[in-house]
């Protein structure tokens, strides 16, 4: 199971890249999750400008098996979203932390995030 230490996680199964600047976060499902759900047919993305509040949902994630809610980590704000997703839905199967990104949120309250789960927390969470 692939899980970059560099990433903040939540019970929802999904990550978190903290950009540079500290202020937006990138978004996405873990490995773990793509593997449970199967082949992805259909991203469900969130409208950029919507806000959105931690532990909400803001999306969904279709595939052969199931639909499946995608959660907020933090509250904010969409800034950017995935486009290519919805064309190649696959992406989130194929490189789940890289090119399958679903989202960028402009954080609204910097402790949500210091809340979220380490790699290692996350890998005994799942255990």
């Amino acid at each position: 199971m692939n899980l970059p230490e560099n990433l903040k996680y939540t019970k929802d199964h999904e990550w978190a890249e903290i950009t540079k600047d500290e202020a937006v976060i990138r978004v996405g499902i873990t490995d773990y999750a793509q593997d449970a759900l199967g082949d992805i047919v259909f991203v469900g993305l969130p409208k950029v400008g919507v806000t959105v509040k931690g532990g909400e949902t803001f999306g969904e994630v279709e595939s052969t098996k199931s639909v499946s809610d995608v959660f907020s980590p933090v509250s904010g704000k969409v800034v950017a979203v995935n486009a290519e997703l919805e064309g190649n839905p696959e992406l989130l199967n194929t490189d789940p932390y890289g090119t399958g990104w679903i989202c960028e949120i402009e954080i609204a309250d910097k402790a949500e995030v210091a809340a979220l789960m380490s790699s290692s927390e996350y890998a005994s969470f799942i255990a």
